[in-house]
């Protein structure tokens, strides 16, 4: 980024931090919420939100480097492939009752590659295995400036909404009533 200055809603930031929230301001422009911890942008091109991250975290899969930026989609992942999900990449998160799958990485191309194989694993296309080995090949693909299909975009459709899943009611009212007079005496 030598020569370019970089936004002003990031200018402060750790250089690893800075370097990668600029590369989303290149691709999608001024985000549309900062604080001093993040920037936000909403409905940018194929996610429901991007997030970058002042802080960055020390990922070593597949080879190490610093994730700081989010990217988020709906997404209803099926509960009985969950841990899968987290053996395949501790970045992707699960939020079932946003309904939502979100990948954070350097950049949105990483970001797009776990969330595609995300889909693989949820679909029963790869393995948990089968999905690490396809992300470490791609992830090299790419600095051999080979084609990397799973890096260019989604390579399936997200819902837009309807995804949350608020769970299921166990405790009645009258439930509650009475663990509120108990907690009383």
């Amino acid at each position: 980024m030598a020569g370019k200055p970089y936004s002003p809603s990031i200018a402060d930031w750790p250089e690893d931090a800075r370097e990668a929230a600029q590369l989303v301001v290149d691709q999608y422009g001024e985000p549309d919420e900062v604080n001093a911890s993040q920037v936000t942008w909403h409905k940018p091109g194929p996610w429901k939100r991007i997030v970058a991250s002042r802080q960055v975290h020390e990922h070593n899969f597949p080879a190490p480097h610093l994730d700081s930026v989010e990217s988020v989609i709906d997404y209803r992942f099926p509960i009985a492939k969950a841990r899968d999900i987290c053996a395949f990449d501790g970045s992707v998160v699960i939020n079932r009752t946003e309904g939502e799958v979100s990948a954070r990485c350097h950049d949105e191309q990483a970001n797009f590659l776990a969330l595609n194989l995300m889909h693989d694993i949820a679909t029963g296309a790869k393995d948990i295995e089968q999905a690490r080995q396809y992300y470490a090949k791609e992830f090299a693909d790419y600095r051999r400036k080979k084609p990397t299909p799973y890096m260019e975009k989604l390579r399936f459709s997200p819902p837009d909404g309807g995804t949350a899943d608020p769970d299921t009611r166990i405790l009645s009212d009258d439930d509650l009533k009475q663990a509120v007079e108990e907690g009383k005496s």
